[in-house]
């Protein structure tokens, strides 16, 4: 039987009765909190204490009143599946059964077939299109409308103050695709491209409802830009876009009253942008923000708040859902599953990884401003290069001036040529995308210095998703203390290897675990202490899972 020591409350909170006995011993209970299907009750017992997950129960209902055989009721947890946790209202909103997002990581490493295998086990995954060109982007959309035929997905758009014709023309790819769901990531300041996707092709339904075919869904940790996310769309803007004759007085009219962001993600310490926000401040603080807004505005529907950042374990995915998030993201521990659209040696590095194997780099999108992305610095030199890089750029006003030792250095370990080939290759690619940037660099040394310098931070997630073996010590892979997390978790468990790493796999575990951890902290608040494996959740196959789950 479970262990007396174990139950620290005795007094009963109603009676259990069932014609079959109840289960003893500390297998018994680990079991029954593990099968998620199925009630668990703790019972008073004989000399001890029980379990069952059968049987007729009466809360309030004192035992031995019944003039039947039962036993006083001590805790109880109601069955709790993974398409349980979360918002309602979200999953049917996106028509998905789990609230589970697989977060775009950028150039493609959250792929199409990552999106694919996370749409089609119910989930949401978003193509990681920033940094791809135009060519690139619409290849994915094809491949995606073709192999999900309408079941949901969506496709990242990023902030982009260095090429805002980029973001532009992305936007209208989108439109003209009938992509209808997006990721909003990296904003600083809201953008008319970005205003224009979500209100183009507002209406109102023959019941007068407010119908807006395009959804967004930001990813923000700050405040202050959730606040401009959570509210409408700035009226000059929409005017701005009328003006242009981009949207209908009828569509910037109903724009006015619907949230720019369908939904947000909070976004704390994570891989990538990032501002490090942990997050049990974090999240709370953007779900009263949503209600301050809702209520000033008066929402149809208010927008879902969701967490990413730092969720890789069932602990962790399941204190998100504690403090109220509608859904989890996920972002670092993808990168190191098989669908991932990186290279196997970036996922062996990503499996080796601890919590403490992370850094803050200079971003190679916003270099000039110092913004920064949170990147592995185990097993490369990537973080120590561009932040050196980026203190000889706010130093001097060109490259000529730096010592020239160090400018051997650079040209020998970074740019593995002079600074003049690597210039000519820099113009190269600049020739094809912007232009402009070429005629500013030629009349201002240190802009020409600040576009070669963004080359190489720019090369280096290339060389690590390529896996050029040259380049290793280069190689720029973004990631958050959640990986190091998750390696600790699966360490010993088949899902240890990367080669075992698959994307649903993964995501269910999570789920799954979640909801033995949630199950098993309810029945703690009410006074049971489990035994040592009790309420623990270790990795589990896929088929292990669905035997589990439709026994």
């Amino acid at each position: 039987m479970i262990d007396a020591g174990t139950i620290l409350n005795n007094r009963p909170i109603g009676s259990w009765r069932h014609d079959q006995p109840p289960g003893t011993g500390d297998d018994a209970i680990c079991n029954a909190v593990s099968n998620v299907t199925r009630p668990v009750f703790i019972l008073k017992y004989k000399l001890g204490y029980a379990v069952s997950q059968d049987g007729e129960v009466l809360v309030g209902h004192p035992a031995g009143n019944s003039g039947v055989t039962d036993y006083p009721l001590l805790a109880w947890a109601p069955r709790l599946l993974p398409e349980d946790l979360g918002d309602p209202v979200f999953k049917s909103a996106h028509n998905i059964r789990y609230p589970y997002i697989c977060g775009a990581m950028a150039n493609g490493i959250t792929s199409v077939q990552m999106v694919e295998v996370a749409g089609k086990a119910g989930m949401l995954g978003f193509f990681g299109a920033a940094g791809l060109s135009i060519d690139k982007i619409k290849e994915a959309i094809h491949a995606l409308h073709l192999r999900l035929k309408g079941i949901p997905f969506g496709m990242n758009l990023i902030h982009s103050p260095n090429d805002p014709a980029l973001e532009a023309a992305t936007v209208r790819l989108y439109l003209e695709n009938k992509i209808r769901l997006i990721s909003a990531s990296a904003y600083l300041a809201l953008t008319l491209p970005l205003i224009y996707y979500r209100v183009k092709g507002m209406h109102t339904d023959p019941e007068g409802r407010i119908i807006c075919p395009n959804k967004i869904i930001a990813k923000v940790s700050r405040v202050e830009i959730a606040r401009k996310f959570l509210s409408p769309p700035p009226e000059k803007m929409l005017a701005h876009l009328v003006e242009k004759g981009l949207i209908t007085h009828e569509e910037a009219s109903l724009g006015q009253r619907i949230p720019l962001a369908e939904d947000l993600t909070a976004e704390a310490d994570s891989g990538g942008h990032t501002d490090n926000r942990p997050a049990v401040t974090l999240l709370p603080t953007m779900i009263a923000l949503r209600d301050e807004v809702t209520a000033q505005y008066r929402y149809q529907r208010p927008p879902c708040i969701g967490l990413g950042g730092g969720i890789s374990t069932p602990y962790a995915a399941a204190g998100a859902f504690a403090m109220g998030a509608a859904y989890i993201l996920t972002g670092s521990v993808n990168q190191s599953c098989v669908e991932a659209g990186t290279s196997n040696g970036v996922k062996q590095l990503l499996a080796e990884a601890q919590q403490a194997d992370v850094a803050m780099a200079p971003a190679a999108d916003m270099f000039e401003i110092g913004a920064k992305v949170q990147v592995l610095k185990r097993g490369t030199m990537f973080a120590l290069r561009a932040s050196k890089l980026h203190d000889l750029y706010n130093r001097h006003d060109r490259y000529e001036s730096i010592d020239p030792a160090q400018r051997q250095m650079l040209e020998r370990d970074f740019f593995k040529r002079s600074f003049r080939e690597e210039w000519d290759h820099t113009r190269e690619y600049f020739k094809n995308v912007d232009p402009r940037q070429i005629l500013r660099a030629e009349g201002d040394p240190k802009h020409k210095m600040a576009l070669v310098f963004r080359s190489y931070l720019g090369q280096s997630s290339m060389w690590a998703i390529n896996g050029i073996p040259d380049r290793r010590m280069d190689y720029q892979i973004w990631c958050g203390p959640a990986i190091g997390a998750f390696n600790q978790w699966v360490k010993g468990s088949f899902l240890e290897k990367p080669e075992n790493r698959k994307t649903v796999t993964v995501a269910m575990n999570l789920l799954l675990g979640a909801a033995v951890v949630t199950r098993s902290s309810w029945l703690r608040h009410q006074g049971i202490r489990l035994p040592g494996n009790g309420g623990k959740f270790t990795p589990m196959t896929l088929l292990e899972i669905d035997n589990a789950l439709n026994p």
